[in-house]
């Protein structure tokens, strides 16, 4: 009877963790949902979607479509979870807005230290770990350490831009190691969607989740593949990925402290923390497992 309230409460505090990092630029909540082990089943939930149930509704067929439902959507896992990750992006935006504001280098530093143990957790994950994957992780790190030091587009933030800006962010936010938010940063929408949140406005917050709605069930399914089929591979690629974005929270840090002092002190004692607490979620959620 205990585990039918547990379970649900767990994959709500992963929830909490994963919007918790989607507001974060450079922290993935695909990476969350890895080391806390929800990730492959999130992966194939959605995947598995294919709207069947949507033609037997139409039919009149009421039973066929409570059955071909139930089969194809995991509310189980599904209801607690989008109701943390809604909980905490609601909540978090103005926290992380405050504190990306008036303490960045502090900020940045722990951030930093968030990426570098997720990539440590992920390395755990693969089981052989040969010259073929360092290769595979070296290619993934150069695309990704490239690709972070892009300049921000300007764009403007009309309703097509926001349903599009949500298709493209959402694939980020899902895997591991791409920070949906960096993805919104560079195109010019992440301070217009903090605000967005902070204000509540409805149009374009439904506008931004109907495009992460159609893009998800898009890139899940050869997401899933992948990580059916070629496992260790995506693994090392995303590894590589990674640590490629450690370039972002390095460089705010690095930008934002004057010569050695008690800031730089702090900031490695937030690098140490945030590695810390990583690495105790993983093992706290895989003894839970």
């Amino acid at each position: 009877m205990a585990n039918k309230f547990i379970e649900p409460l767990l994959i709500f505090i992963r929830g909490l963790f994963m919007g918790s990092a989607d507001i974060i630029p450079g922290v993935s909540g695909g990476t969350i949902a890895l080391i806390t082990g929800i990730y492959e089943r999130l992966v194939h939930a959605i995947g598995k979607i294919k709207f069947s149930f949507i033609k037997s509704l139409l039919k009149g067929n009421f039973s066929e479509f409570k059955a071909t439902l139930f089969e194809e959507i995991d509310f189980q896992l599904f209801i607690p979870l989008l109701l943390g990750i809604a909980v905490a992006m609601l909540t978090f935006s103005k926290v992380i807005g405050f504190f990306l504001d008036v303490y960045p280098s502090f900020t940045f530093a722990f951030f930093l230290g968030l990426i570098l143990a997720s990539s440590y957790v992920l390395y755990a994950q693969i089981v052989k770990f040969s010259p073929k994957m360092l290769i595979i992780s070296i290619i993934g790190f150069v695309l990704s350490y490239i690709f972070v030091g892009l300049n921000p587009i300007a764009a403007n933030h009309s309703i097509p831009i926001l349903f599009f800006s949500g298709m493209i962010a959402i694939c980020a936010m899902i895997l591991p190691g791409i920070s949906g938010a960096f993805i919104l940063l560079l195109l010019g929408q992440y301070h217009y969607m903090l605000n967005v949140l902070n204000s509540l406005s409805w149009t374009e917050i439904v506008t931004f989740c109907l495009g992460a709605l159609i893009g998800i069930l898009g890139f899940s399914k050869l997401l899933d593949y992948l990580l059916q089929q070629h496992e260790e591979i995506t693994m090392a690629l995303l590894i590589g990925v990674m640590l490629g974005t450690l370039r972002i929270p390095f460089v705010e840090v690095i930008s934002n402290l004057n010569a050695f002092g008690l800031e730089w002190i702090l900031c490695i004692i937030l690098v140490i923390i945030g590695f810390a607490l990583i690495v105790l979620l993983e093992m706290k959620f895989k003894y839970i497992e």
